[in-house]
């Protein structure tokens, strides 16, 4: 070795300790593979700490949808609650843009919603399942969220509805007597309702993370914190494989290595000549003390308001829209000061128990994440790129990635999510 260490040796190095390089983590252990996770933080401390905590049955409709080529005119001026986007990094990425956009026609719609509901639909079921077995099942609410219009949406809802139904998804249409009785304690702001009977929400994203972590350790699993530095294929002939992962204190040798860096996936595999067209759709939020006496029961999407406020273990968390700039770039906090005072419209809450929260999520440009093996390297799987869902897909996604490694086929259909499609 180059620098002089011996690497451990594992069947398997998982790169990032979000939801999904935890679940792909827990689904190999369960197969028999001895397996490291790897993050420069604590698991569950990024992406899938920051989230609202849905796990959404419904989910099945990615952001370029037909309906962005009407809401796009409300976006030009950037001062749009549920869209701000850097001039300078849409100029540097109008490639991105252009495949996002084009993605947003019917005839490209409907096969992404199928692969989606495949995913969601498995992600679920381990969803319940593990947190069970993590120890942490009074965590989960089985109350459904609720979508909401203040105006007349009863036509925007009914479509919606029946968009859900021919995927056997259930929903409610409510109006403003029977959201009142849903959500006594919010202000009836509301006309329109439409509350998602199957999906479930959780009081902690980041404290079900890392409970699935403690699970994997459990299992006999290790995570390590370290700082990756670079993956290196140590193969010697075409029937052989390995990897080498370099860390800030270290290397790892494994047979496979899965990168589950969300928006730092690229980044990683740019050496290895994979040009990844992977973007991110930054988001906020902010957490503020509750009144026990007028408590929120579930998740509110505000669909004119373009957020969505959900009852945390740590108080009312509110989140904002979509930030479109550079991964890295210095935090803006427009979209959240907009969405907060109409928040307080709705359900009362005090002051902020925290700074404002940020984070980025990986969106490759047909909302698809990517799921399977690295076109032109043995032993390299792909697990990121699951936009505004990656709470809610991590398990499947992980647990995707374990089958292939051990050669079986998933539990769901993962044609629609090959790495091969963009690199």
């Amino acid at each position: 070795m180059s620098d002089g260490l011996t690497p451990t040796q594992v069947d398997v190095a998982v790169l990032g300790a979000g939801i999904v390089g935890t679940s792909a983590g827990i689904a190999a252990r369960e197969r028999g593979f001895s397996v490291v996770v790897i993050d420069r933080k604590e698991p569950g401390s990024e992406t899938s700490y920051g989230n609202a905590g849905i796990l959404s049955s419904g989910s099945i409709l990615p952001l370029n949808k037909p309906s962005l080529w009407r809401a796009l005119p409300s976006y030009l001026a950037n001062t749009s609650a549920a869209l701000r986007w850097d001039p300078l990094w849409v100029m540097k990425n109008l490639d991105w843009v252009a495949r996002f956009l084009a993605n947003a026609v019917p005839s490209r719609t409907r096969p992404r919603a199928v692969a989606l509901h495949g995913l969601i639909d498995a992600s679920l079921k381990l969803h319940r399942e593990w947190i069970v077995k993590a120890g942490a099942p009074q965590r989960i609410r089985e109350t459904g969220w609720l979508k909401a219009w203040r105006s007349d949406g009863i036509a925007s809802a009914k479509a919606e509805q029946a968009f859900l139904a021919e995927f056997g998804i259930k929903s409610e249409l409510l109006d403003r007597q029977t959201i009142s009785a849903l959500e006594p304690h919010i202000l009836p702001v509301y006309k329109v309702g439409l509350l998602h009977s199957q999906t479930a929400s959780v009081d902690s994203p980041g404290a079900v993370a890392k409970a699935y972590a403690q699970m994997f350790r459990g299992l006999g699993g290790e995570v390590r914190q370290s700082d990756i530095k670079a993956i290196e294929s140590t193969g010697q002939g075409s029937g052989d494989h390995g990897w080498r992962v370099t860390l800030s204190d270290g290397a790892i040798a494994a047979r496979h290595v899965v990168v589950a860096l969300g928006p730092w996936s690229a980044d990683i595999l740019r050496p290895l000549g994979y040009r990844v067209p992977l973007a991110v759709e930054r988001g906020y939020h902010q957490e503020f003390t509750p009144n026990p006496a007028r408590s929120l029961q579930r998740p509110i999407h505000d669909a004119e308001g373009n957020f969505l406020m959900t009852p945390m273990e740590n108080g009312i968390r509110v989140t904002s829209g979509v930030e479109l700039t550079d991964r890295d770039a210095p935090s803006s906090y427009a979209q959240l000061n907009m969405v907060v005072p109409l928040a307080r419209g709705v359900v009362e809450f005090g002051s902020a128990v925290a700074e404002p929260w940020r984070g980025a999520r990986p969106t490759l440009p047909d909302s698809l994440p990517m799921i399977g093996k690295a076109p032109r390297h043995q032993g390299l799987w792909l697990a990121f790129g699951n936009q505004h869902i990656g709470f809610t897909t991590g398990p499947a996604t992980g647990s995707a990635i374990a089958a292939m490694i051990a050669g079986e086929t998933p539990s769901f259909d993962a044609s629609a999510f090959s790495p091969g499609r963009y690199i």
